[in-house]
């Protein structure tokens, strides 16, 4: 190439399923053809602690989270990648910038109709568990009744 910065498009395509355009120029000087691609820059997200620390959103987490909370449940690993990626997904409709507890709820709002055990489970880690009036709460917002207590 001449090292023109002059040239025209020739062509363009969708690439890389959607995630890139492909698009094929011409210099306007020695009429080489070439190829450049355009992808759209992921935006960082960033995730504030309940501290006030800001640390880079990671993914990783809240997959460990999940799948701690989903151990010996009939929850697939396909099922916990999913719901990992719309966690993800949320969070960027959101905003660069979230809260961790809105992380968590996020997580927990996709986990309950996936499996109510892993739900509570998860809960009582991201909510705090202190009692088991909060147990109860949890099972109550899943739509079971509280068990009647032993006699």
């Amino acid at each position: 190439m001449c090292g023109s910065l002059e040239n025209r498009v020739v062509d363009s395509r969708s690439a890389d399923e959607g995630r890139a355009i492909r698009r094929r120029r011409l210099c306007a000087n020695c009429d080489l053809r070439f190829t450049t691609f355009e992808r759209l820059e992921e935006q960082t997200l960033s995730v504030v602690k309940r501290d006030g620390r800001t640390e880079p959103f990671d993914p990783a987490k809240v997959e460990v989270g999940i799948r701690s909370a989903c151990k010996g449940r009939p929850v697939g690993a396909d099922a916990i990648t999913q719901l990992v990626a719309e966690v993800e997904e949320g969070i960027r409709a959101h905003g660069p910038t979230v809260e961790s507890a809105r992380v968590g709820a996020l997580a927990l709002e996709r986990l309950r109709p996936l499996d109510g055990v892993a739900a509570v489970r998860f809960a009582s880690v991201y909510k705090g568990f202190e009692g088991p009036e909060d147990f109860e709460e949890e099972l109550r917002l899943l739509g079971i009744d509280s068990p009647t207590p032993l006699d």
